[in-house]
């Protein structure tokens, strides 16, 4: 399996690559987790395990971000419904189901991200405690 070492290396744009060591000390910072690769292209903080009702179950990271080719792409596991005040200071951005894409860290207030993450950690951990 690919490191967060060999991962972050890989990022060859220097601002992608600025705003993911950023990403990478602040969610390491936050969660107080080490960071481990989950794929090729993902770096996670923590996991927990989830069972749906349908029977299917498995394990995934809490929190974590990926340098994509057009965005930066943070995930946001519960989704965005319950962090709306939140989003409504962030800045520029884009979401799916559970992924936050910025194109650049300047587009966003850092601060309002650290605590988006804080947060977004903070409910992932009490609903599927470490």
């Amino acid at each position: 399996m690919r490191s967060v070492e060999d991962y972050m290396s890989s990022i060859e744009h220097p601002r992608k690559k600025a705003d993911s060591e950023w990403l990478l000390k602040t969610m390491s910072e936050l969660t107080g987790k080490k960071a481990v690769m989950w794929g090729e292209h993902i770096v996670g903080f923590d996991q927990y395990h989830y069972k749906y009702e349908s029977g299917r179950e498995g394990d995934f990271f809490k929190v974590g971000f990926a340098a994509r080719k057009t965005s930066l792409t943070v995930h946001i596991m519960p989704g965005f419904q319950r962090f709306e005040s939140i989003m409504n200071r962030l800045g520029k951005f884009k979401t799916g189901k559970s992924c936050l894409y910025i194109n650049k860290l300047d587009d966003v207030d850092r601060e309002v991200l650290r605590e988006l993450i804080k947060t977004t950690y903070d409910y992932m951990d009490a609903k599927y405690p470490s």
